[in-house]
């Protein structure tokens, strides 16, 4: 019973739940519970209990060495007390229960304990070598799930902290259009990615991109502690290798031991210089009207936190003309496990070119396996407004990006968080998603094998999808219908996007389809 396979389906909460009620069916047993160990404060923790919920409700904690289970925990071998006394235990709830007779086991994780397992009944009770030897059986299965737990824990927390650190909107900068993409990485965990934008007294502009060594909630917080110190430096200094240089002294002050890199830019007031130092970090990107896209020439001095002799730190300045855009990335972008970093840098350098910065991170990121990153990524577009930039009437451009079948997913991917970000709510979102991913699908089957979509905003978020097939009788694909209307092509596709978002036009001949949908965003898009 407890090691059924059933047992691997259930997730860490569920299994331990599920186990417990098992123990006391086979062992005949009144009470099981689990407790965990936070090592930290050298404590147990109720964690999951059957009949002694009390415990959990309240957040019972016993230190180890104490009590019953503390001594369990201490041996690390099976304890038995045949007669329970108040000098067995430390809980009240036991006591309360009239337990009798107990029988614990370390829960163990690789020879290391991350708990206790213990159950009791309310009648005197001899406890065999047998049940001694299931009961540890039990254990070593929620042994490995009390880790799981935990680990889950630790990477919601660390999440958690990393975006409550990054920006949720970006500052509007007179003369600057700025967009960002964050995205965690799901192999490693979470890590010490970050990104910042903010205005400082000079009237320049402050602009961060970083990593911290590492993953999981650590880095988190010491992504946090530098993101803060770093502010505060930017303050005091109108250099920036000179705040990277206060920024290493820090770590090595107060945060021994750990490394990290760092970009720092500062935007002049005017937007026509940007003066940067890199601290073991990536160089930017830097793409100009009139000539191909490159990467920053600028000395990239040592990380943040490395050697015990405090380097010398750089600044360039580099020159930012109107339409100029400048993108800032994390090394998880560009690194891949089976090649060298230089083809990942020159598939980035390739993929930028200049235009609105959402549209420019967007098109970066469908460069991008999105679905299953193996290290965060973090991606800041810094662009100057060319020279009587304005709305051409048909609103924002936020996305305009070319798809083929295997492309897909990564564009709907980017379809879905452009409309997020600019106001449509959970419900909208999937509908509209939907429908949106329904016409790439009609565009690849039937135009070829490829298409186009392109999404704009102004009073309402529009997306434009074409492609170039042969082409059909369009109107009476554009009534709500109440039962889908199959296509000569044999599908239901604009049906659905019917049912799903507002059909604005739809036109169809020989040289192609396009399809134009809209949805109004809830909330007021960001600048």
């Amino acid at each position: 019973m407890i090691t059924d396979a059933a047992l691997s389906r259930l997730d860490a909460s569920g299994l331990l739940d599920e186990l417990l009620d098992r123990l006391r069916e086979l062992l005949v047993v009144d009470t099981a519970a689990i407790l965990v160990l936070d090592a930290h404060a050298r404590q147990l923790v109720a964690a999951a209990a059957k009949g002694l919920e009390e415990e959990v409700w309240e957040g019972f904690r016993v230190g180890v060495g104490d009590g019953f289970a503390g001594r369990v925990a201490q041996t690390k071998q099976p304890v038995v007390v045949a007669d329970v006394t108040s000098a067995d235990v430390v809980s009240q709830v036991l006591l309360n229960k009239g337990i009798r007779s107990l029988l614990g086991v370390p829960m163990l994780a690789g020879g290391v304990l991350v708990g206790v397992l213990h159950v009791g009944t309310l009648a005197p009770r001899r406890f065999t070598d047998d049940d001694v030897y299931l009961l540890q059986l039990a254990a070593d299965r929620a042994g490995m799930a009390a880790q799981v737990r935990s680990r889950g824990l630790e990477q919601a927390a660390a999440l958690a902290l990393q975006r409550s650190l990054l920006p949720p909107q970006l500052p509007r900068v007179p003369g600057v259009d700025l967009a960002a993409r964050y995205v965690p990485g799901h192999d490693l965990g979470i890590g010490g990615d970050w990104y910042d934008v903010f205005p400082l007294p000079s009237g320049w502009t402050g602009v961060v991109i970083g990593d911290v060594s590492g993953h999981g909630l650590r880095s988190a917080v010491i992504m946090g502690r530098l993101r803060s110190a770093l502010r505060s430096y930017a303050l005091i200094c109108d250099d920036p290798a000179e705040t990277l240089d206060m920024l290493d002294r820090k770590i090595h002050h107060f945060e021994a031991g750990n490394l990290a890199t760092a970009l720092y830019a500062m935007v002049s007031p005017d937007c026509a210089t940007v003066r940067l130092s890199l601290a073991g970090h990536l160089p930017p990107v830097l793409a100009a009207a009139g000539r191909e896209a490159e990467l920053v020439s600028a000395p990239v001095d040592p990380p943040l936190g490395i050697g015990s002799v405090r380097p010398v730190r750089h600044s360039t300045d580099i020159a930012f003309p109107p339409g100029a855009a400048l993108v800032c990335y994390t090394d998880g972008l560009v690194e891949r496990r089976d090649e060298v970093i230089d083809v990942g840098l020159a598939r980035l350098v390739a993929a930028v070119r200049t235009g609105p910065a959402e549209e420019i991170c967007g098109r970066i990121m469908l460069t991008t396996d999105v679905a299953r990153p193996t290290d965060d990524i973090a991606l800041l577009a810094v662009r100057r407004a060319p020279d009587g930039d304005g709305d051409d009437g048909g609103g924002r451009q936020l996305l305009d990006a070319g798809f083929t079948a295997d492309a897909v997913g990564a564009v709907r991917h980017e379809v879905e968080a452009v409309s997020r970000r600019h106001g449509l709510d959970a419900e909208a979102l999937d509908d509209w998603v939907t429908a949106v991913n329904e016409l790439m699908v009609n565009a690849v089957r039937h135009g070829g094998g490829a298409g186009h979509v392109t999404l704009r905003l102004a009073d309402r978020l529009t997306c434009r999808v074409r492609d170039r097939g042969a082409g059909f009788a369009a109107a009476p694909y554009l009534d709500r219908a109440t039962r889908p209307v199959v296509s000569p092509t044999g599908g239901m596709g604009l049906w659905i996007v019917r049912q799903m978002a507002e059909v604005v036009s739809l036109d169809s001949d020989a040289d192609g389809t396009t399809v134009v949908i809209a949805a109004r965003p809830g909330a007021a898009p960001p600048a």
